[in-house]
């Protein structure tokens, strides 16, 4: 069996109870990872999975665009876990408005869980970081960011600033030994896309060569290949 010298690692997955998240917690798990789980309702279910591996799980009630609470989720994980190695940026928040109604509420909820709440919590995760000499850092990107979807501008614009901040954290996070990389996924059936249907639906899965949509599981052997020193300590900025 391939070891990915995550074994003993502690790590945060913000929107960690459902979807990618939570497959990528219950993965990292699984490797020996010790896991927080972060979001406005994190499901109890989802720490039990992470406990079955026997590893510790914490289960962090946050809501991402709250400065202080993503603040509070940084150093509750360090005291909780008793430290951190991987930070796993997969806050994500839909909010549906064409360009000519777009209201001030739908904007700024878009840019503070997207993107605010990535940035916040990079600030608080890097320092950590550096005072330790190591470091990964994994956030989860958009297909949204190469292709305009319709009344996503929030989400898009947010999502997209994402990628930007990215390589800003890679640079400037490099001279210490800490690596930050993006994985941006195709189209995957989570909470965010729920809201896809009928043609549009139809449209969307039509344009992919297998016809379908991915599984959450498939996403978690690239996330922890890429968050793997081992495995990926030559790779950041990417």
């Amino acid at each position: 069996m391939l070891d990915l010298g995550l074994k003993g690692k502690k790590a945060l997955v913000t929107g960690g109870g459902t979807g990618i998240g939570r497959a990528i917690a219950v993965a990292l798990a699984s490797e020996g990872v010790d896991v927080a789980i972060a979001s406005r309702n994190p499901d109890p279910e989802a720490i039990k999975e992470v406990e079955s591996h026997g590893v510790k799980g914490l289960r962090l009630v946050t809501d991402a665009s709250n400065e202080d609470q993503v603040i509070k989720m940084v150093s509750d994980t360090i005291d909780g876990l008793g430290g951190l190695d991987l930070y796993i940026n997969n806050s994500a928040a839909h909010w549906d408005e064409p360009v000519t109604k777009i209201t001030s509420d739908g904007w700024m909820n878009s840019i503070n869980t997207n993107l605010s709440a990535c940035v916040r919590a990079g600030r608080e995760v890097s320092r950590h970081f550096i005072a330790q000499g190591s470091g990964s850092i994994l956030i989860i990107g958009s297909v949204a960011t190469g292709h305009p979807l319709y009344k996503e501008t929030g989400y898009r614009v947010s999502k997209t600033g994402l990628v930007a901040y990215m390589g800003v954290l890679a640079i400037e996070l490099a001279p210490f030994g800490i690596r930050a990389n993006m994985l941006t996924p195709g189209f995957f059936q989570t909470a965010v896309s729920a809201h896809l249907a009928g043609d549009i639906l139809k449209a969307v899965l039509d344009g992919i060569p297998l016809r379908r949509s991915g599984k959450t599981e498939e996403l978690a052997w690239p996330a922890m290949l890429l968050l793997s020193d081992k495995l990926s300590g030559f790779t950041t900025g990417a």
